[in-house]
């Protein structure tokens, strides 16, 4: 199979530099954060970055074309993109506005050969509540926001770390990947582990035994992850009531919900709300 590595040569883009507008920069330690606009309607050419970076969208429609595989950014999620992998950008009518986070410097991480070397939509419950912090201190300018932002930028790291294939590792067969994908879109119904492994044309306890080794948690597991990362999304951008977001995510009830939520993010949806207000 062709890798991108073998694909033509295609314009790299030095540094933290982007086709979209940066509206802001900061550096902090070994990381530089951009803010970064792309105008209604934008498709720019394929392209590669010098720096491996991971990005999330604050607002707007943004998608990203990787060779066949088209990927939709969502708000509070992370997106990682190697150092020269080619790639392209597409907007939808209100454009879209982005958060980027470039660690320029991986001393510290040394024998950790895996971090920024693949794509990869970086998963785990706590990801939005990372990324919102990460936002709200590089709107901050006091002086303990350098010191915020270095210790999230770790953390972001590490979750970095865990999410990709180490090399030597072997990728999830085609089928397990498209298991994965059918809990993406219906992550919010009543799944059976049978369901699941008829469509896959396994046996359940083949499905459950492979999901585990390469995803690192049980179905279950991942699919709660899904729904509170749904959840945070929708808390953060709406005044919906936790009840309705609840149910909309797919939890039985509030207090299931409640719980579920503060196991995996350590702090309750209602806190959640207020951090997400004062950004």
């Amino acid at each position: 199979m062709t890798s991108w590595k073998d694909w033509p040569i295609v314009p790299q883009l030095p540094r933290t530099s982007s086709y979209g507008e940066i509206t802001k920069s900061r550096q902090v330690a070994g990381f530089v954060l951009t803010e970064t606009i792309y105008r209604p309607g934008v498709r720019t050419p394929r392209h590669s970055h010098e720096l491996g970076f991971l990005y999330t969208v604050l607002d707007g429609s943004f998608t990203e074309s990787l060779g066949r595989i088209v990927r939709k950014g969502q708000p509070l999620t992370l997106a990682l993109r190697p150092a020269g992998e080619p790639h392209s950008h597409g907007c939808g009518p209100r454009g879209a506005r982005l958060l980027n986070l470039y660690p320029i410097s991986l001393d510290r991480f040394e024998g950790r050969s895996n971090i920024l070397r693949e794509p990869d939509d970086i998963r785990g419950a706590t990801v939005p509540w990372l990324v919102s912090r990460l936002y709200r201190e590089f709107q901050c300018t006091d002086g303990a926001s350098s010191l915020a932002i270095e210790g999230l930028a770790l953390e972001i790291l590490a979750e970095a770390s865990r999410s990709p294939a180490a090399p030597g590792e072997r990728r999830p067969p085609r089928w397990l990947e498209q298991t994965r994908d059918l809990i993406h879109g219906r992550f919010s119904e009543t799944l059976a582990l049978d369901e699941l492994a008829e469509a896959a044309g396994v046996h359940p306890s083949y499905l459950a035994r492979a999901f585990r080794v390469h995803y690192r948690c049980t179905v279950g597991e991942y699919l709660r992850q899904l729904r509170v990362e749904s959840a945070c999304r929708a808390i953060s951008r709406s005044d919906a009531p936790l009840s309705a977001i609840a149910l909309d995510a797919g939890f039985a009830d509030q207090s299931h919900f409640t719980k579920a939520f503060k196991r995996l993010m350590g702090i309750t949806p209602g806190q959640f709300r207020s951090a997400s207000r004062s950004r």
